[in-house]
């Protein structure tokens, strides 16, 4: 089946089945349980909802491991730390992964007796990089310099030592790049990006191929507290069947963009993996099926990305990425990146192409050279 196919059904009830295609959200705190708790498959509103159920079910599908739920990217992040990691134990960054994750390691986790070490987000790892990890995170195309790793390799060299793998999804999503086929232990992801694509919720998940790391992940769901709302979730799965039409324009238009901008010479450093020039090019061709709707570039100085972001008339000057509509920041305003004054991360939305190449041109004239 293709996988656009695949994810216009994932979770549904099935064709044979009287009733909607997808129940309405559940809300519900408190469940009728008289007797046995154990005779009862719904127990209470932290423990289980049937609008998860069908949401990760859906993930699970599409992930091909069982699938978990979380109330944010960053939740699903902690869950996967606090589940795995124990003090002294070492885990492995890329130095260039989501910034708010380096920074959890570094302060709680840290605090808490967990060593860790930063390495560059290579196509393959150099040897022994993972040597004395408990677990090694892989971040794929990484945010916001969109370095690649080849999953296998990465899955390779913490399998020889004795590390667990996992990848942060987040910038392909499942959609696009499936890593528990290709070795991780763990898919971890947040679900507020192209997945659901409204930039209408925030959610994540975790996805594994082990069903004793499953279980220990949903005993800290159970415990930590830190579950989804279901309306949330009902919009994600809802969203969820339109991820292929949607990132398909997305990603046509995010490879034009880079096309064009790579031929100017008042852009510099243009970055994305479908562009043959890209290092991680061949590798990203191998693990995704397109190379997502994200690119970032250089247009020289501060001043000069203000005023190209503030002459865009399509495109919203705003944080995070994967929306219908199109998106842009200049990402050093935030600190933590090793990225120049004049570096834009560009979300490519859903708008015509040829529209939306015309706002980039136009805006880069008005900002000057």
């Amino acid at each position: 089946m293709h996988p656009d196919t695949h994810a216009l059904h994932a979770g549904h009830t099935p064709n044979t089945t009287p009733g909607p295609f997808m129940p309405g959200p559940q809300f519900s705190a408190t469940y009728i349980t008289p007797g046995d708790p154990s005779e009862h498959a719904l127990l209470y509103g932290r423990f289980n909802n049937p609008t998860w159920t069908a949401w990760e079910k859906a993930l699970a599908d599409l992930e091909g491991g069982a699938a978990l739920a979380f109330s944010s990217g960053m939740a699903a992040v902690t869950a996967l730390f606090a589940t795995v990691l124990r003090p002294g134990d070492t885990v492995v960054l890329p130095a260039d992964c989501y910034y708010t994750t380096r920074q959890l390691i570094a302060g709680w986790f840290a605090e808490h007796g967990i060593k860790h070490r930063l390495v560059p987000t290579t196509t393959v790892p150099a040897k022994g990089a993972f040597d004395g990890a408990r677990l090694v995170l892989a971040e794929t195309p990484s945010n916001p310099e969109l370095a690649i790793a080849d999953i296998a390799a990465w899955a390779a060299e913490a399998r020889a030592a004795g590390a667990l793998l996992a990848v942060d999804n987040t910038t392909a999503t499942v959609a696009l790049q499936q890593p528990l086929a290709l070795g991780a232990t763990f898919s971890v992801a947040s679900d507020t990006k192209m997945l659901t694509g409204h930039a209408d919720l925030v959610l994540g998940h975790v996805a594994t191929s082990s069903t004793e790391w499953f279980e220990k992940l949903l005993l800290w769901r159970k415990l930590g507290g830190a579950i989804p709302g279901p309306m949330e979730v009902w919009l994600a799965h809802r969203a969820l069947g339109t991820v292929g039409v949607r990132l398909a324009r997305q990603c046509d238009s995010a490879m034009a963009v880079a096309t064009m901008l790579s031929g100017r010479r008042d852009v510099h450093n243009v970055l994305y993996p479908g562009l043959a020039a890209h290092p991680g090019h061949d590798a990203a061709a191998r693990q995704m099926r397109r190379p997502g709707c994200v690119l970032s570039f250089d247009v020289g100085s501060k001043e000069r990305a203000t005023a190209f972001l503030g002459a865009l008339t399509l495109v919203r000057e705003a944080t995070s990425f994967g929306g219908i509509h199109s998106t842009a920041e200049r990402r050093a305003r935030w600190g933590g990146d090793a990225v120049t004054d004049g570096f834009v991360r560009f979300s490519c939305g859903i708008e015509a192409t040829e529209d939306l190449l015309a706002d980039i041109q136009q805006a880069l004239a008005t900002a000057g050279a």
